[in-house]
């Protein structure tokens, strides 16, 4: 299973320092300033959606380990071989079985149906709503595609984030096939016809590097979650957080 704790060292003890930062420059700026969140990973905890899926697949073969699959056997969060794994799958049946399961999970993983049961990362809400309070535009920069924006929405909803509207607006790739590096780039062009990007949240290393190169004079936060699995170092002025709880 990948080993995500690179990026662990890298959390200094200040590192909510840099959250509270973000939100005086943001009070201090208002409605010129623009504060760009990624969703998956970032704000929003995916196992949940990964859970449902195994879990169907397990009763759709009758697994009873898959049936039983709960958040901790995702251990990265994406390794769907690892997880059926964990949950007690012997791992000559996992190899035997990861691409039909793979393929199961393509079906659901990007629908509306089933990202309303993603949960929220730790102190996202509370976070969101502080930087809605300072009056800064806050833009959700997904690589999710617009048939999953009425399940996204709801997902606001159920974790009591913001939802799009007034300062709040909702970026989506056009459809599943546009890929999420190149997507991502092309929405900086529109960041910055809304004002001036003051920071941007990710999880992805690709992502925080580019926000990083793209947007010099803005906080640069990765979320040392879960990622892609490309090994990449991040850009040294780049604050690595845990997750969005302050205290």
């Amino acid at each position: 299973m990948t080993d995500f704790s690179d990026f662990t060292q890298r959390i200094k003890a200040d590192w909510a320092h840099s959250l509270t930062a973000v939100l005086a420059r943001a009070k201090a700026m208002g409605a010129k300033s623009v504060l760009a969140f990624d969703l998956d990973s970032t704000v929003f905890d995916n196992r949940a959606r990964q859970v449902r899926i195994l879990s169907e697949y397990g009763r759709f073969k009758n697994l009873a380990p898959l049936v039983a699959s709960h958040v901790d056997h995702w251990k990265s969060g994406w390794d769907l071989k690892g997880a059926m794994m964990a949950a007690g799958l012997p791992e000559v049946d996992a190899e035997r079985l990861y691409k039909e399961a793979k393929a199961f999970w393509a079906e659901r993983f990007f629908t509306s149906e089933y990202c309303i049961e993603d949960t929220e990362m730790t102190g996202a809400a509370a976070f969101l709503h502080a930087c809605v309070a300072t009056g800064a535009q806050v833009v959700y920069v997904t690589g999710r595609h617009e048939a999953m924006r009425a399940g996204t929405v709801a997902c606001f909803k159920k974790c009591g984030m913001p939802v799009p509207g007034g300062t709040v607006t909702l970026l989506m790739k056009p459809s599943l096939q546009e890929d999420d590096d190149v997507y991502k780039r092309a929405a900086h062009q529109q960041l910055e016809t809304m004002g001036t990007v003051i920071a941007a949240f990710d999880n992805e290393p690709r992502h925080a590097n580019d926000y990083a190169r793209r947007f010099p004079g803005a906080a640069i936060i990765h979320l040392n979650t879960d990622h892609s699995g490309r090994t990449l170092e991040l850009e040294p002025r780049i604050v690595t957080i845990p997750h969005f709880a302050m205290t």
